[in-house]
Parts: C-alpha cells; sequence; structure tokens
C-alpha cells in the first residue's frame, strides 16, 4: 500500500504492518470524537512516525498514486474531523 504524507512523501507501507497502524488510527478515531486536542496531536504524531518508521520513503521522482492520503501533522482536530470516516482514516 502507498500511503502519502501530505506536503512530506509518499511510503511504501507492507501488509505485516496494517495492523499496527489500525490501532493507532483507532486511537486517532477515538480523539477526534472526543474533542480532545491533546489526545488527539499525539495521536497522529505517533500516526505519522509510524508511517515514517515502518514504510520505505519513495524518491521524490516515483510518480505514484497514493492509496491513502493522510494529513500533515499541523492538520487541526477540526479538518480531520472532516476527513475521517466510520473507520478512521486508514480503512481496515
Amino acid at each position: 500500500m502507498i500511503m502519502r504524507i501530505l506536503g512530506e512523501g509518499q511510503y511504501e507501507i507492507t501488509e505485516e504492518h496494517l495492523g499496527r497502524l489500525n490501532e493507532l488510527d483507532s486511537a486517532l478515531q477515538s480523539a477526534a470524537d472526543a474533542g480532545d486536542e491533546a489526545a488527539f496531536t499525539t495521536a497522529l504524531s505517533a500516526l505519522l512516525d509510524s508511517v515514517r518508521g515502518l514504510g520505505t520513503s519513495l524518491p521524490e521522482e516515483t510518480i505514484t498514486p497514493s492509496d491513502l492520503v493522510l494529513p500533515d501533522a499541523d492538520t487541526s482536530l477540526r479538518q480531520v474531523r472532516d476527513l475521517l470516516s466510520d473507520e478512521g482514516l486508514i480503512p481496515g
């Protein structure tokens, strides 16, 4: 799966890591639902850090469609709420 972090780049994520990313996405969803800014900021940071750490960064010159687009670290709680579906940011 190819994930893009807005303003940053794309990462290739193997299926073996999707479970962990979904756990982090659930924490993000819970924080957003509760309107808890501090927990939201922590959860978004943890999710993005995990994508960076678990994924393989694709070269900037590689043009590949993204399967999933994640907000950048500066995205507000309100903006992320608009992006969330019933399954969070990461389906599955």
